[in-house]
């Protein structure tokens, strides 16, 4: 067994040991406990605020950029379906079974072998961190987003995430928004008062057929959907307010704040945005990191679904072992193939960079 197949088989027993402690998001201390007793086994020094990790290669120099390797180790609680138990870290015919093995524990793992592997090499062109992340399943504000407020500044970053080994180079982000159409109350037998549920479906119909001018070459058009309504107190009165929640899916060709002022030009309704925190994010196509990718035969795509990636503000590509289908499923695995393909993927990506 070569060295880095050997350094995979350490990583593939500590995602066992990660999987058999719960770590739900705002609950990690025991696993982020676990990855710093890790680090510290291998003479790793590492650095660490709340549920965060994170370490940087020996040769450190502060006169090169600095690549970022992160993946989180929270987890979203397990699927009512599980017919196993979720932190029982199995392996059965060529499978790891539970809680997070493949969201994203995986990539977690794997990013943190190639990091050892390359830990005491010289005369990198890159410094390289690993960062072990909090909160990722909420993007909640004391995971990466607090962390990187401790780090070195950072060039650009690689995602671990479950992509079968393809580079998602674009992501959608987010913004949950609270809108509400007023009217004026009134007796629903009379001719008086002016309905809001009326006023509001002008602007609903809006959110429904409106076609933002400029579409994404990776992840299309923005996307609006109005999912939830709420209205009306009694069955005789007319409501004076109806308000309504409309989930929209930016795209790297608008930040949200573009959006939602796009948004207000155009609707009667108050329109609230809960966040703009969870931009779209992009990476060029000839961006070193992506040609390295393509070069070893991987593909590109636009991800519709939200990573750390949100809360970054340097380019970043999204890249990992296993696969989005089966995260947050029932009876979650990763393939323990796909974990040596996984660290073998990443050394040969950063090697053709560093």
């Amino acid at each position: 067994m070569n060295k880095l197949d050997s350094i995979t088989e350490h990583s593939i027993s500590l995602l066992q040991r990660l999987i058999a402690i719960p770590s739900f998001s705002r609950e990690e201390d025991k696993t982020a406990d676990l990855l710093a007793e890790f680090l510290g086994q291998h003479g790793i020094p590492y650095q660490r605020n709340q549920n965060n990790v994170w370490s940087y290669n020996l040769h450190f120099d502060a006169n090169k950029p600095t690549i970022l390797l992160n993946s989180h180790h929270d987890t979203v609680k397990p699927n009512k379906d599980y017919t196993r138990d979720p932190f029982t870290p199995a392996i059965e015919n060529g499978k790891l079974y539970g809680l997070g093995s493949n969201d994203a524990g995986g990539c977690l793992v794997s990013l943190l072998a190639t990091f050892i592997s390359y830990y005491e090499q010289e005369n990198l062109a890159y410094n390289i961190c690993f960062l072990a992340s909090a909160e990722e399943e909420i993007s909640g504000k004391n995971g990466i987003e607090e962390a990187v407020k401790h780090l070195v500044p950072i060039d650009f970053a690689i995602i671990g995430e479950p992509t079968l080994l393809n580079l998602a180079v674009a992501e959608k982000g987010l913004m949950v928004l609270d809108c509400e159409a007023k009217g004026i109350s009134g007796h629903a037998a009379r001719e008086e008062g002016e309905n809001a549920i009326y006023n509001a479906l002008e602007d609903i119909s809006w959110f429904k057929s409106y076609q933002f001018p400029k579409e994404s070459e990776f992840l299309g058009p923005v996307k609006m959907s109005v999912t939830m309504i709420q209205a009306g107190s009694q069955h005789n009165v007319v409501p004076a307010n109806c308000s309504f929640v409309v989930d929209v899916r930016t795209t790297d060709v608008y930040t949200n704040l573009d959006v939602l002022e796009i948004i207000k030009q155009h609707v009667k309704s108050s329109v609230s945005a809960r966040s703009t925190r969870l931009n779209p994010s992009t990476i060029p196509i000839y961006h070193p990191i992506v040609q390295a990718g393509i070069s070893l035969g991987a593909e590109v795509y636009g991800s519709p679904t939200m990573s750390d990636q949100a809360l970054l503000s340097v380019p970043s590509v999204k890249v990992g072992p296993g696969d989005s289908a089966r995260s947050h499923s029932a009876d979650e695995f990763i393939y323990v193939e796909e974990l040596f393909e996984g660290v073998r993927f990443y050394y040969n990506l950063l090697g053709k960079i560093l």
